[in-house]
């Protein structure tokens, strides 16, 4: 991951949010667009193709790609994650699920799991502070 001053924020969607992700990427490009950004393969994709934005990606989160952000959290390479839940659909790779929510957790890195969330926390003057912080 590229080192910079920038805040480093992790984009994951499942399927059924991607349509949210990119309506919500679409309006916060300008802010967006100040953070590195990591995200999982198709969500990646999607936030380059769609939206035009400059991130790296990782493995498809069904094929590992969120134990690869969990592993970043673990790092101290992520400073905040979005990860956009389907909570109505059930994910073969829910134990993968679990440990990213929780290393957050352990880590004490913010995570938005909704768009409501997202907003807040992309709108943080705070969140801009982490990097700076660590």
């Amino acid at each position: 991951m590229p080192s910079s001053d920038r805040p480093r924020l992790a984009i994951i969607a499942h399927d059924g949010k991607k349509a949210d992700l990119v309506a919500f990427a679409t309006f916060n490009r300008p802010r967006l667009s100040q953070y590195d950004l990591i995200a999982t393969g198709a969500t990646g994709d999607l936030l380059r193709d769609k939206v035009g934005l400059n991130v790296e990606s990782v493995t498809a989160g069904p094929l590992g790609g969120d134990v690869q952000i969990a592993s970043r959290v673990v790092e101290g390479e992520v400073d905040a994650v979005i990860f956009l839940v389907d909570p109505l659909d059930k994910h073969p790779h829910d134990p993968d699920i679990q440990t990213l929510l929780r290393i957050c957790n352990v880590r004490n890195v913010p995570l938005a799991t909704n768009i409501a969330t997202a907003d807040v926390l992309i709108s943080s003057p705070l969140l801009e502070s982490l990097r700076a912080a660590s």
